[in-house]
């Protein structure tokens, strides 16, 4: 399954992708998306999915099954947009609570066994250079704690992005 999260305007991502096939999910902004509260509960209470219930309490459960996970975001201060961090730190669940050392870091040890590509696709007018090191910093830490392998890409519109996922 392809997982593409994003942060565009939904009437906008449905007019450039008009149809999807069912082998992927789209996850956007509903407006229904609480912050991660730090609570533990998903690794504890319970394991692999949040106890927010809001609609995006089954993201760990997601990139378990993901082959792929698409992000289209706007890029902040070389940061993904804030509606992507939500969406990423709610899938928190997706790991265990232990940890490993992975190059001399400490990151969380995979709660399953699948392994995905994680592609990031940010976009924005006049993205410094110190943008988009940033960003690629960041992309590669999270790949490594998600285990991921990852590619990330710049482009100057949100409709350009979208053609760069391939789907336009």
């Amino acid at each position: 399954m392809n997982l593409i999260i994003h942060d565009i305007e939904k009437a906008q991502f449905e007019a450039l992708f008009p149809s999807v096939d069912e082998n992927t999910k789209i996850i956007y902004d509903n407006g229904n998306i609480k912050s991660c509260i730090g609570c533990f509960g998903c690794w504890i209470k319970t394991p692999g999915k949040c106890v927010i219930e809001d609609g995006y309490d089954n993201m760990g459960e997601l990139l378990s099954k993901a082959n792929r996970i698409i992000v289209i975001s706007k890029c902040y201060y070389g940061c993904c947009s804030p509606f992507i961090k939500n969406v990423m730190d709610r899938s928190i669940s997706y790991l265990l609570p232990f940890f490993e050392t992975i190059n001399n870091e400490t990151h969380h040890s995979k709660r399953y066994e699948n392994t995905f590509k994680y592609s990031a696709y940010f976009y924005g007018e006049n993205i410094t250079d110190n943008e988009k090191e940033t960003a690629l910093n960041m992309i590669k830490a999270v790949s490594v704690n998600l285990h991921s392998e990852y590619e990330v890409t710049f482009s100057s519109s949100f409709y350009e992005a979208c053609r760069k996922v391939g789907l336009i």
